[in-house]
C-alpha cells in the first residue's frame, strides 16, 4: 500500500512549452518515494505521455457541457483507485520535492482529518529537465536565484485524508473558485487547515494562457463564474490566510497571530461556526462597506436586465 496517491488532469499536450512543463511535472511527482501517479482525462497526447511517463492514466473523467473535467469525478475515481491513506490532487504545472511527502506524513501522524496546502514558488522553466542524482538540489538552488513566492491566494495542491471530501459540488477544474472552496470546506466542517508554506516548496512552472481559446486566466473564465456560483457564493471564496495552522519541521503550530488573521476570523465566524451565509453577508458588509455596495448594484442590475 502506497502512503499517497497523486493525481491531476494535465492540459493537451499539443503545445510544446505546456507539453515539456508537464512531463517536467510529473517525472519529479514519480521521483517520490511511496505514491502513485495518476492523470486523468482525454485530453490530446495524455495517454501516450502516460505511457511514456510510466504512470497510470485513467481515461473516463466526467465533464462539464464544456468538456472540461469534474473535479467532483477526479476525486471519486481518485478514492476508487487504490486503499492509500492519503489522496493529493496537484496542479499538472507543478514540480514537486521530497518535502511534500514528508509533510504529508507529518499531517496524517498529527490528526486524523486535516487539508495540507501552502504557497507555490513561480519559476521560468522553458526546457525539459534533467532529473538524474541531485536534481532536487539543483532545482532549489536556481529557485533561490530566480523564483519568486507567490501571494496567499490560489492553492496548487491539497493533501487530504482518503474519508475527506467525499461530496464535492460539480466544480470544473483548471479554473479558480473551485480551490478556495476546499479550504473554506475543511473550515466549516473543523478539520484542520494546515499552511504548509514553511515546509514544502513547490515550484510552479510560469506559462501563459494560449491554451484557453480567448487567451484570458483562468479566473476570467466563465467556468470560474460558475464554479464560484456551485460554491455557494463569493462568501466561500477563502485564501490561504483562512488557515487555521501550519505545519512547521514536522510540528502542527496555530496560524501566526496578527490584526489582520484576527479580524479576518471575526468576518468568517458565520460561515465557519454558524453555517449562516446571510450573517456573512452581514459581516462583509460592515468590513466591506464599498465591495458590499458594490456587489448589491451589480445584483439589482443582474436582476432588472439593465447593463452593468
Amino acid at each position: 500500500m502506497t502512503l499517497m496517491t497523486l493525481f491531476t488532469a494535465p492540459k493537451p499536450f499539443t503545445n510544446p512549452h505546456i507539453a515539456t512543463i508537464q512531463r517536467n511535472a510529473i517525472r519529479s511527482w514519480t521521483a517520490l518515494p511511496d505514491v502513485e501517479v495518476v492523470l486523468m482525462g482525454e485530453e490530446e497526447g495524455l495517454a501516450e505521455s502516460a505511457a511514456e511517463l510510466g504512470v497510470r492514466h485513467i481515461a473516463q473523467v466526467r465533464r462539464n457541457t464544456s468538456g472540461t473535467p469534474l473535479v467532483s469525478s477526479m476525486f471519486e475515481l481518485a478514492r476508487q483507485l487504490n486503499d492509500s491513506p492519503l489522496l493529493a490532487c496537484v496542479n499538472a504545472d507543478i514540480l514537486l520535492l521530497p518535502d511534500f511527502v514528508d509533510a504529508a506524513r507529518h499531517a496524517l501522524a498529527r490528526t486524523e482529518r486535516f487539508l495540507v496546502v501552502g504557497q507555490r514558488w513561480d519559476l521560468d522553466v522553458t526546457e525539459g529537465m534533467d532529473f538524474s542524482s541531485g536534481w532536487a538540489d539543483h532545482l532549489l538552488t536556481d529557485l533561490n536565484v530566480r523564483g519568486k513566492l507567490h501571494a496567499r491566494t490560489g492553492s496548487d495542491y491539497f493533501i487530504y485524508p482518503r474519508d475527506c471530501f467525499i461530496k464535492i459540488p460539480d466544480f470544473a477544474i483548471g479554473r479558480a473558485g473551485w480551490d478556495n472552496w476546499m479550504i473554506y470546506e475543511a473550515r466549516q466542517r473543523g478539520w484542520k487547515v494546515m499552511d504548509a508554506t514553511e515546509s514544502v516548496q513547490i515550484v510552479h512552472q510560469n506559462h501563459d494562457y494560449s491554451h484557453f481559446a480567448d487567451g484570458k486566466p483562468h479566473y476570467r473564465q466563465p467556468e470560474t463564474f460558475e464554479n464560484i456560483r456551485l460554491a455557494g457564493g463569493k462568501r466561500m471564496i477563502f485564501h490561504l490566510m483562512d488557515s487555521d495552522s501550519r505545519l512547521v519541521d514536522g510540528k502542527l503550530l496555530p496560524a501566526r497571530p496578527g490584526w489582520i488573521k484576527f479580524w479576518r476570523e471575526v468576518e468568517i465566524f458565520p460561515l465557519v461556526k454558524l453555517h449562516s451565509y446571510p450573517l456573512a453577508q452581514v459581516t462583509y458588509a460592515i468590513f466591506h462597506p464599498s465591495r458590499a455596495y458594490r456587489d448589491l448594484r451589480a445584483y439589482l442590475h443582474r436582476k432588472s436586465g439593465e447593463p452593468g
